[in-house]
């Protein structure tokens, strides 16, 4: 029988999953850089994550983490674990959504609905790309490191993102749930490359401090009135380039698989597919 239990202490919850996640950083890339960011560039405003591991025999043999607002990532929940981890947190915990492999996404969604009654709708199809060979675009312009003098501007690029991807419209509170985030990425040492084409900002890129050899790029984002130059490739390639040069081994990034020309310009500058991943958002019980 297996025990199940719900960890209190990030870093006795690392103590115990770090080899399980470590041995491989390019498909446990989320997990892997929450937790480096919590253990060592924690922030005040930080709500405490959500962390249950899954022992057989002595054996670790599942894992799942949320660190808010996230949702809880499934990478280390095998299927034919997800019904365990699901017995595991319902009725003692709300959560927003989860993202993973797709089986693994699918497999927890059919158990947390049977358990909770709540809803579930599919809110990306997403595909995890590793760096090979980069190939650096020929575009007009240069990037520039980030500082906190780019704070505003930054923020600001963060909340469209947001508002973009979910199809919201940004409120005060994204916007200083962006401005935080923002905030935390710069502090914590985090890539964040600005392509400039003369002296105007056009597009920005971010990635995580490398951890167990892994740094994961996102977002990427150009305003609307810039695209269509090259510059989101641009600066793709330049916060790749960062991340080797920070000591990253992988160089990892997602994408929405609902758009072919982000997919198609990664592959052009050296990413590969690695696997299909999923979003989910829970929604009430009833809908």
């Amino acid at each position: 029988m297996a025990d199940v239990t719900k960890h209190d202490d990030l870093a006795e919850f690392w103590a115990l999953t770090g080899d399980f996640f470590n041995s491989d950083p390019v498909v446990h890339t989320i997990p892997i850089a929450a937790v480096d960011r919590w253990l060592n560039h924690a922030d005040p405003d930080d709500l405490p994550p959500l962390m249950v591991t899954v022992v057989e025999d002595g054996v670790l043999v599942a894992a799942a983490l949320r660190t808010p607002p996230w949702p809880l990532t499934l990478s280390g929940v095998p299927p034919r674990w997800a019904e365990t981890v699901a017995d595991a947190l319902a009725g003692d915990v709300e959560l927003p959504g989860v993202n993973g492999p797709r089986d693994a996404a699918e497999a927890f969604v059919v158990a947390w609905a049977a358990r909770t009654g709540c809803g579930a709708r599919e809110h990306m199809a997403l595909r995890l790309y590793e760096l090979k060979d980069l190939e650096v675009p020929d575009v007009a312009g240069h990037a520039r490191l980030a500082t906190v003098d780019d704070l505003d501007l930054l923020s600001r690029w963060r909340t469209d993102y947001g508002a973009e991807v979910t199809g919201k419209a940004s409120t005060p509170d994204s916007a200083r749930e962006a401005a935080r985030i923002m905030r935390v990425g710069l502090a914590a040492g985090h890539g964040h490359l600005i392509w400039h084409d003369g002296e105007t900002p056009v597009a920005w890129a971010a990635a995580s401090t490398p951890a167990s050899g892994m740094s994961r790029i996102g977002p990427v984002y150009t305003p609307p009135e810039h695209r269509r130059h090259g510059y989101g490739a641009a600066v793709t390639a330049a916060c790749a380039t960062w991340a080797r040069e920070s000591g990253a081994e992988h160089v990892v990034l997602y994408t929405d698989l609902a758009n072919p020309t982000s997919n198609s310009i990664y592959q052009e500058i050296g990413f590969r597919p690695v696997m299909d991943s999923a979003e989910f958002v829970f929604t009430p019980a009833g809908d």
